[in-house]
């Protein structure tokens, strides 16, 4: 990945970092002196409650310009595709539903392109959205504040130039993006067109998950996650702010950047993370483990180990399980499963499912290999071998995810998905 030359980057997840843009910027000893520096604005901005225990506690202090506060009245903006809590999503059969590649078409940035295929949960309480995005222009003098939601941003084509209050991000394929809620940023597409997916997630902040026995090391690892250095944008001018708040979109006004934060320091910063150095587990004697050995990120809920969300990848592994049936056993899942692919091809699904595309597979909706990947890994020859050039996801929640009116009338549904397992005979020998 070529990196901007101006890019510099932090490391460490949930860290506690500092950086300033101008040297002296950044207060010592102190979080709101009685005049900062430069002639800077002190200002927090909290992920959590102020009581929230020490481990929890998310907050970043700012050193700006101007403070948030500085801008114009909201007015309401129409978005026709962005969709927000169960309520907004349609009532669907329980059955297996998978769309095809989201067509790269329209003059839109990334705002303009976003469309939800499916929802769940209750913005303010918990839940998430499933989205895909488009875009084929920079967003250029206007930012978006998620006031419901972190979004975590999954790039399939084009690289991404994210810019923060915190700083900037380069994301191409393979990365993801995780922005806290609340924070301005946009996205400038450096390949046009862009395309990828957005987890919207409604609940508990994302975090490592809990290892357990695997022990201290594997999965992510937190220092590879990459925040920004402190950068402040100098070009005057006004800005429109776009905010996602209570489930509907708004617009103001600012005659300033919302990128002139000079120095910042905290734990609530947005970062990136290269997939390819997830640490994969996997088995080396026999069965197919659960696929929740493959978690990057999760946002717990109150009941333990039924997430809210969970962000599963599947990386290229190697694959040695004796006298196994090596791909994806058939299940009925109490959690609900929305799966993406960001490149090659889904091992459980030879036939059909593309890059670019989805599948959702709802709370005990029934699934597993199509027949062709059945027959392929009912007779393989169970030598050792690696899956090379794949990456797919999951958002997994325990809530049911509802499809969207887009998602089920003018997205690339696939009507016959279903067809793929009825080559499965009954081969019963008594």
């Amino acid at each position: 990945m070529t990196e901007l030359t101006s890019l510099k980057y932090l490391t460490g997840f949930g860290n506690q970092h500092s950086s300033e843009a101008v040297p002296g910027a950044l207060p010592i000893g102190r979080n709101s002196p009685q005049r900062a520096s430069h002639g800077l604005y002190a200002e927090l901005l909290s992920g959590s409650a102020f009581t929230a225990p020490r481990a929890q506690n998310q907050r970043t202090w700012l050193y700006r310009r101007q403070p948030a506060a500085v801008v114009g009245g909201y007015q309401p903006l129409a978005h026709a595709l962005w969709k927000s809590g169960a309520a907004a999503g349609e009532s669907a059969p329980p059955d297996p539903l998978r769309w095809g590649p989201t067509p790269l078409q329209g003059e839109g940035d990334f705002v303009d392109g976003l469309r939800s295929y499916a929802v769940n949960g209750e913005v303010g309480v918990g839940g998430m959205g499933a989205l895909a995005y488009v875009a084929t222009r920079a967003m250029g003098r206007r930012a978006l504040v998620n006031a419901d939601a972190e979004m975590l941003l999954v790039p399939q084509q084009g690289r991404l130039l994210i810019t923060t209050e915190l700083g900037r991000l380069e994301v191409a394929p393979g990365f993801i993006a995780l922005l806290p809620r609340g924070m301005a940023f946009k996205v400038d597409p450096l390949d046009v067109p862009a395309r990828g997916y957005v987890c919207e997630n409604h609940g508990a902040s994302f975090r490592l998950p809990e290892l357990g026995p695997i022990g201290s090391n594997g999965l992510a690892n937190p220092r590879d996650f990459e925040a920004p250095v402190a950068w402040y944008e100098q070009e005057a001018g006004e800005y429109e702010i776009v905010k996602r708040h209570g489930g509907q979109l708004w617009r103001a006004t600012q005659s300033h950047s919302p990128f002139d934060v000079v120095a910042w320091h905290g734990n609530l910063v947005p970062c990136r993370y290269d997939l390819a150095r997830f640490m994969t587990i996997n088995t080396v004697s026999f069965d197919h483990p659960d696929p929740s050995i493959f978690t990057v990120l999760t946002s717990p809920s109150d009941t333990p180990g039924w997430a809210n969300v969970d962000f599963v990848i599947f990386p290229p592994r190697w694959m040695v399980a004796e006298d196994t049936f090596r791909p994806p056993w058939y299940h009925r899942n109490v959690m609900s499963e929305f799966m993406g692919l960001v490149l090659g091809q889904y091992d459980a699904k030879p036939e059909g499912f593309k890059p670019g595309g989805a599948s959702l597979h709802n709370s005990y909706v029934p699934h597993g290999p199509d027949a062709e990947a059945f027959d392929k890994a009912s007779n393989a020859d169970l030598k050792p071998h690696k899956l090379e050039a794949t990456l797919a996801f999951m958002f997994e929640t325990r809530w049911l995810l509802k499809p969207t009116s887009w998602a089920l009338h003018d997205a690339p549904l696939e009507s016959n998905y279903a067809d793929c397992w009825q080559g499965l005979k009954d081969e019963f020998k008594a």
